[in-house]
């Protein structure tokens, strides 16, 4: 009986989190009816709704909520002990999922994790490239990898990278033509390539110079939602980009791109590892961390 809640209380949580019956069941590989026999059962041992359906979403009740609430918190603590567990083996064993945005993912995930697997094998790493600011917690992630002053209050956050800085450039060709911006107001007057997130925001360029930060109107540009496109538009004189320095680098060095307002484009927060600090980390996490350090 208790086994059988347990199994219909993960069902309905991962329902919530999906905000989907479809992508649950691809997520705990259900069939959909299963999927929904599971949250009938739950509801008739309930007498309550725990889930509204309409016919293009699914999203918790007021009980239902009032459940996650509890039911969060104590899947997270079950999954972490079981984890623990690992830390009893002779060779250091686990499973983490991780998210994080693309630059991230290039510049350190990746070469911590080659590291980390190439001396403990055992642990697996599951990674989630996404540019939108996730809840770790509401999707079953260990932690997550982002600018240090997005975090939310609650986590606790380890820097693990250099600082970083920006860039703007374009091609010669279109400098030559349009003419090299003096300050960041007269970007206006320019095409600026924007970047759109997964969450729809257009990416704002900001600028800072003697401590004093300036948010600016970018002239019309394309518009895209990666950064090597961002790229291949400013190569082919489609206008000025705003880019982490580190991805265009070579292009500077080639003279393909040419960067401008250098000055106003001083280092910032660098990335930072985010978990929940109610979390006890098991001994795969910790290795992890050690990775990411460059201790590994």
């Amino acid at each position: 009986m208790l086994q059988d809640v347990l199994g219909d209380l993960f069902v309905f949580r991962m329902v919530a989190a999906e905000r989907s019956m479809t992508r649950a069941a691809l997520q705990l590989g259900m069939t959909q009816s299963a999927l929904s026999q599971a949250i009938k059962r739950l509801e008739s041992r309930l007498g309550i709704k725990v889930l509204a359906r309409t016919t293009r979403s699914v999203a918790p009740t007021q009980a239902g909520e009032q459940l996650l609430k509890t039911l969060i918190p104590a899947l997270a603590d079950i999954g972490a002990e079981i984890e623990a567990l690992t830390d009893l083996r002779e060779r250091p064993a686990g499973t983490l999922r991780i998210t994080t945005g693309k630059h991230a993912a290039q510049t350190i995930l990746w070469p911590a994790l080659s590291r980390l697997w190439k001396a403990y094998p055992d642990i697996q790493v599951e990674i989630s490239v996404d540019s939108t600011y996730l809840d770790i917690v509401a999707h079953r992630f260990d932690a997550g990898i982002r600018m240090g002053e997005r975090l939310e209050q609650d986590m606790v956050a380890i820097p693990i990278g250099p600082s970083l800085r920006t860039a703007v450039v374009a091609s010669p060709a279109y400098l030559a033509l349009k003419g090299r911006p003096a300050t960041p107001r007269e970007l206006a007057g320019h095409q600026c390539i924007g970047y759109r997130s997964a969450d729809g925001g257009l990416y704002s360029w900001e600028f800072e110079k003697d401590g004093r930060a300036l948010g600016v109107r970018m002239g019309a540009g394309p518009i895209v939602n990666d950064g090597d496109l961002m790229i291949a538009a400013a190569l082919e004189r489609f206008g000025l980009a705003h880019l982490m320095e580190d991805m265009v680098e070579h292009y500077l060095a080639d003279g393909r791109l040419v960067r401008v307002l250098d000055d106003w484009c001083p280092p910032f927060a660098d990335y930072h590892l985010y978990y929940p600090g109610r979390r006890q980390p098991t001994q795969a996490f910790k290795l992890f961390v050690e990775a990411l350090k460059g201790r590994i």
